[in-house]
């Protein structure tokens, strides 16, 4: 099977200006992407697709691919991950360039590691239907006992599980925001990776860490230099 890792990075960020090659410990942030990617010595080509000439610059000095940039269509605030993807698939199709397995990485997702990306990938191997694999992650305190807030007054969002005890709740999972392994055949024919059959890989809280705001940049480098104690981080 032929295999894509695909980074999108954007250059347009507007809550972090310049997010995805801001500097995160001594290196820009997609640096740590691009370095999981190449580490996980799964791929056939691993490539950024982006809008931004510098972003394009310094992955290639990290080691990724930059075939073509991103058309002004997929580069817009309105542009889906998917719309992003298909481009990058189809234009490589007309170039008579075809993959079987594709994986999206989002080039703010430092904690990543090719160990990770190697074992999603043997989930998909071991089970030809999976036609994604999603990394997912526990919420930390049980989505049940959630609570609503109107005018400062607070009610209880699920009254039904008001008595029960924590170990007895369902646990809930979000999507870790690292990744998308996925069939790319699947893809082209759905608009929507998450409607067909999926395959769960579970990530410990401290693998995870969204990037939206400041706190969550420096939440992710507290993690990193934890994780990476004793590395000289």
């Amino acid at each position: 099977m032929s295999t894509i890792a695909i980074i999108t990075a954007r250059g347009g960020s507007k809550r972090i200006p310049h997010k995805n090659i801001r500097n995160f410990i001594g290196k820009p942030v997609i640096a740590y992407a691009i370095d999981a990617a190449l580490k996980a010595r799964v791929f056939d080509r691993v490539m950024v697709s982006t809008d931004d000439m510098g972003i394009a610059d310094i992955a290639k000095r990290y080691g990724a691919e930059v075939p073509f940039m991103r058309s002004e269509k997929t580069s817009d605030d309105f542009a889906t991950t998917t719309d992003v993807l298909k481009e990058v698939l189809t234009t490589f199709e007309a170039q008579g360039e075809h993959f079987d397995i594709a994986c999206c990485i989002y080039p703010t997702a430092p904690l990543l590691t090719g160990e990770r990306i190697r074992e999603a990938m043997q989930l998909m191997e071991e089970d030809m239907a999976t036609d994604v694999v999603l990394p997912v992650v526990r919420f930390s305190y049980p989505p049940q006992r959630a609570f609503m807030m109107e005018n400062d007054t607070l009610t209880i969002a699920y009254p039904e599980f008001k008595d029960a005890r924590s170990q007895d709740l369902v646990p809930f999972y979000h999507d870790a925001g690292q990744f998308y392994l996925f069939r790319t055949e699947f893809l082209l024919q759905n608009d929507n990776l998450f409607s067909g059959k999926l395959r769960a890989m579970e990530l410990m809280e401290t693998e995870v860490q969204d990037i939206d705001t400041e706190t969550d940049w420096a939440m992710a480098e507290l993690k990193y230099q934890w994780i990476h104690a004793g590395e000289g981080v």
